[in-house]
């Protein structure tokens, strides 16, 4: 095979009728295979079914401290697991709050309580003529539907391989007071699997933000799952709490964690760590909010972990579900379309995700060509605010959900659909 680009018209249209042959085989296979969100596989969720049995009705339920977790109380979660959570923030355990199940569910409310009674004390945003928030792109949808959500500006800031153009973000943090935020992935980033460099690390925490109620929305969601056992081959960042302290920055950044992925997606354990008068404000609200999460999910993670080497070794067993599925995708990719010159992917050593680049102006065709074959994706331009990709060329895999065999399946329709979206281009 040589490049689209360098084959005749006449070489384009055999090579877009015999792909157009074999589209319609698959077609006919009437396949059903999702490849478009990062949940975990089945085989990834049994990892944890023995958590369930760490606790039964003859079990001790009393955090260490005396406190029967059955009953209300203890708002800012049992300490041994702030201890844990916060092994896994590398941070103090004094410096979380331990929240529900979903950090998403923090973030949004973190968003709401910044809207409707500010931050520390500052004017509530719903009350000012502009707010703005800064968007790593590609990024996290979710993110960003938090903040079309409150009608909150977003401004696209493109992301590099050691993370988001800080010449950008420096910018319009430090001139304008209508920045109130950046949303960040900084460890094997959504979806391109990139992680932040120290540099970048360092430039977050020494910002001299216009706005004194600006923070840096810091999701740490991948912060422990890493393919590989290799330490060569796994990704470190500085922690950005002790990085902004050292700066003279404590309030600048909320963190983010959760076990989503490390346990049940939908009966984990979420937390907030930050500074002293974040957390402090952050808990003024909670005591409106709630009387406490449920400290029975926190003393079953405890007790299924016990201390931070186990849960990293159960994170291995995960790594060795998954890293098979992303190897493959990768030998898929190169083999079938690394010689053609229509695409590029990512590689990352962790995480959910690998970020395809189509050409210009293909992206929403791909997708759509696969979900005419029965394999269904994230929605093209998901990764931008708005829905909106400028160039029309992003297209956010997630390896994890199907089984192998499904797996490659889809990414055999996936690359046709690349083969055939990009001849038609060429053909004009």
């Amino acid at each position: 095979m040589k490049p689209y680009a360098q084959m005749s018209r006449e070489e384009l249209m055999a090579e877009k009728a015999a792909l157009e042959a074999q589209f319609a085989e698959i077609k006919a296979k009437k396949l059903k295979l999702d490849m478009s969100r990062g949940k975990p596989s089945h085989d990834q969720i049994v990892l944890s079914d023995a958590m369930m049995d760490v606790l039964h009705s003859n079990s001790y339920f009393n955090d260490e401290t005396g406190t029967d977790c059955r009953n209300y109380g203890v708002l800012r979660g049992i300490p041994e697991a702030k201890r844990l959570m916060g092994a896994m923030s590398e941070v103090d355990e004094n410096d979380m709050i331990i929240f529900g199940n979903s950090s998403l569910n923090i973030m949004f409310d973190t968003v709401s309580r910044s809207y409707t009674h500010g931050v520390c004390g500052e004017t509530p945003w719903c009350r000012l003529d502009k707010v703005k928030f800064l968007c790593p792109v590609p990024g996290y949808d979710r993110h960003f539907r938090i903040t079309e959500y409150f009608g909150i500006e977003m401004i696209n800031i493109p992301m590099t391989e050691t993370g988001p153009d800080m010449d950008l973000v420096e910018k319009y943090v430090e001139s304008d007071p209508a920045v109130k935020g950046i949303w960040c992935v900084p460890k094997y980033s959504n979806p391109q699997g990139y992680s932040y460099s120290d540099e970048t690390v360092r430039r977050f925490a020494h910002l001299k933000p216009a706005a004194p109620d600006f923070r840096i929305y810091w999701d740490n969601a991948y912060s422990i799952h890493h393919l590989y056992d290799d330490p060569d081959r796994q990704d470190v960042i500085l922690e950005i709490l002790s990085e902004c302290r050292e700066a003279g920055n404590p309030d600048i950044v909320f963190k983010f964690i959760s076990t989503s992925k490390v346990t049940f997606p939908g009966s984990g354990l979420a937390a907030l760590t930050a500074s002293k008068k974040n957390l402090d404000d952050a808990a003024k609200h909670m005591l409106v909010q709630t009387i406490g999460h449920d400290k029975m999910n926190q003393l079953r993670h405890v007790r299924f972990f016990g201390n931070m080497a186990n849960m990293h070794e159960h994170m291995r067993r995960h790594a060795a579900i998954l890293r098979p599925k992303f190897e493959m995708l990768y030998d898929i990719f190169e083999t079938s379309l690394g010689a053609l010159e229509i695409g590029s992917w990512t590689k990352p050593k962790g995480g959910y995700f690998i970020s395809f680049d189509a050409l210009d102006g293909c992206a929403k065709a791909i997708v759509a060509k696969c979900a005419e074959a029965g394999v269904k994706l994230t929605p093209a331009g998901a990764t931008f605010p708005y829905g909106k990709d400028p160039r029309d060329r992003n297209i956010r895999i997630a390896p994890s959900y199907p089984e192998l065999d499904e797996l490659e399946k889809a990414a055999q329709v996936f690359v046709l659909a690349v083969r055939l979206v990009s001849a038609e281009k060429f053909l004009g």
